[in-house]
């Protein structure tokens, strides 16, 4: 919990409004990519194909849309930031097998790396001074 306590300090001193809207692109990114896999459920199914011998696919599918869904809006708001960015991982980390397992799309790998880099960062370094994890940690 001190780490914690201390990343956030280290956090809001070192805060940027751009580093706010990097965070908030991120999350339209992550809602937007999850109103895509809702709306063509196909390609996902499509997409996680070179995995389908491991099982759990339908599991996979469901667990992908959701997660991106809810978790784009909270990163967006900066509202559990870490918590919606951890739930990410094991997708990106999915995405960038993929990519190596079935057919290399090299604009959907930086894509993927991309935005793996850029949660692994937010991990880090957390939501910001502009959010709401700062706004109602203020209020108590």
């Amino acid at each position: 919990m001190a780490t914690i306590k201390s990343m956030n300090k280290w956090a809001n001193a070192h805060t940027y409004y751009w580093l706010d809207l990097v965070r908030i692109a991120l999350g339209v990114f992550f809602f937007i990519k999850g109103l895509q896999f809702i709306s063509q459920t196909h390609m996902l199914t499509e997409l996680i194909s070179p995995l389908s011998g491991f099982g759990g696919t339908m599991l996979i599918v469901h667990y992908i849309a959701p997660v991106h869904l809810v978790g784009g809006l909270l990163i967006a708001f900066g509202l559990l930031t870490r918590w919606a960015l951890i739930a990410q991982l094991p997708i990106l980390i999915g995405a960038i097998v993929i990519n190596f397992a079935g057919t290399m799309f090299v604009g959907n790998f930086l894509l993927a790396l991309a935005a793996l880099l850029l949660t692994a960062f937010f991990i880090y370094y957390g939501s910001g001074k502009h959010s709401l994890d700062y706004y109602f940690k203020m209020q108590t």
